[in-house]
């Protein structure tokens, strides 16, 4: 019995190591970014997240939907924080179906900061219809529900590669060496110079994909900043509280003669 024991231990032991190292090798394969936002006290880069909502609405939004983001997010403390003026001018430049009016008439008006993210489609099957039978996935949470976060969607936006020989893929799907299972049926996107930033900042690839990533990770964890001032603060206070008990019972036992 226990020799019976020791042999499922080890069988365990080894599945884990061999798992964890599968992961690591997974995580390696992945290029890795200096993240401003990582870390206990990581902020957002308030240029890059506007330089990421313009690679956004430039080249992302014609497909990909942020439904759980509304345009007066634009402008809120701890994302790229435009002034309020900047984000009315962005959110007008969307048409909203709006009503019904007085006669029972659905109508369209300029947006407002109070409405969410225009969805570049009607429904899911028009979605699917016009990108060749794929989803294209709302990009709201986009970064936390996939395995590596953010090095793993700036992988992905810079590992489009020709495929290896003896691989053939059917026609709309593109190889990608980051990408699971290295096939997507979303074509490769950023190309240098594609938009042309308002700071002047030089558009390559790299440096859209790194923007727009950082805005992705900026929706999907707005209150980042606010939760590392809650921890930084908490963190002090315990300590605080740590050293204060110490002293109290320091000196309530030190009046106490030890008996021998």
């Amino acid at each position: 019995m226990k020799k019976y024991f020791k042999s499922i231990l080890t069988i365990f032991f080894s599945l884990s190591f061999l798992c964890q190292n599968a992961y690591s090798a997974e995580k390696q394969e992945l290029l890795k970014v200096d993240w401003s936002f990582k870390g206990y006290f990581g902020k957002f880069d308030r240029a890059s997240l506007q330089r990421g909502y313009q690679v956004y609405n430039e080249v992302c939004a014609s497909c990909h939907s942020m439904k759980y983001l509304s345009y007066r997010n634009l402008a809120e403390t701890g994302g790229p924080e435009f002034s309020k003026e900047q984000a009315k001018a962005i959110a007008a430049s969307f048409e909203v179906t709006d009503g019904p009016n007085d006669d029972g008439e659905m109508f369209t008006r300029p947006a407002k900061l109070s409405d969410k993210f225009v969805n570049p489609y009607s429904n899911d099957k028009e979605a699917i219809a016009s990108n060749g039978g794929a989803y294209p996935p709302d990009m709201s949470v986009l970064v936390k529900a996939r395995s590596g976060g953010a090095n793993y969607i700036y992988s992905v936006l810079l590992g489009y590669e020709d495929p290896p020989s003896g691989i053939s893929l059917d026609d709309g799907v593109y190889y990608n060496k980051y990408m699971y299972g290295n096939a997507i049926k979303m074509p490769k996107v950023l190309e240098d110079g594609l938009v042309e930033y308002n700071d002047g900042t030089e558009a390559t690839e790299a440096q859209m994909a790194k923007d727009v990533v950082s805005f992705l990770s900026w929706a999907a964890e707005p209150h980042l900043e606010a939760r590392h001032k809650i921890g930084f603060k908490a963190i002090i206070y315990l300590f605080i509280l740590t050293l204060l008990a110490y002293f109290s019972m320091k000196r309530l036992w030190s009046r106490i003669e030890p008996k021998i």
